[in-house]
């Protein structure tokens, strides 16, 4: 059975985020499609990712990956099936450190 991909006219970039430990959520519930932080990524903190997640900072680094990965969706009719990429994963950002508690100024101190 032939598999045909289909290549968007510009797919999107997605990178990996891969931090320590977990996250889990103050009401126990799923993190799906919810906020979970803060990502800056840009070139003027010297490409160093930053994350912020409720009161605390996670400083990362970018690497890229070995070989791409292609987030696909899968169409399929009774006569054939094909793949639409629809993003392209190039890269992970590393959060390894221990996240270090963000305080806030507490005047008179």
């Amino acid at each position: 059975m032939p598999v045909y991909l289909k290549m968007k006219d510009n797919p999107y970039t997605w990178g990996i985020i891969e931090v320590q430990g977990d996250l889990e959520s103050r009401n126990g519930g799923a993190l799906q499609s919810q906020f979970v932080g803060d990502l800056h990524y840009v070139m003027q903190s010297n490409g160093v990712p930053t994350l912020i997640v409720g009161h605390h900072i996670l400083y990362g680094k970018a690497i890229p990956l070995e070989k791409p990965f292609a987030v696909m969706e899968k169409k399929k009719t009774d006569i054939t099936t094909e793949y639409i990429i629809k993003a392209l994963v190039d890269k992970k950002l590393v959060f390894k450190i221990r996240p270090k508690p963000i305080i806030a100024a507490v005047p008179g101190c």
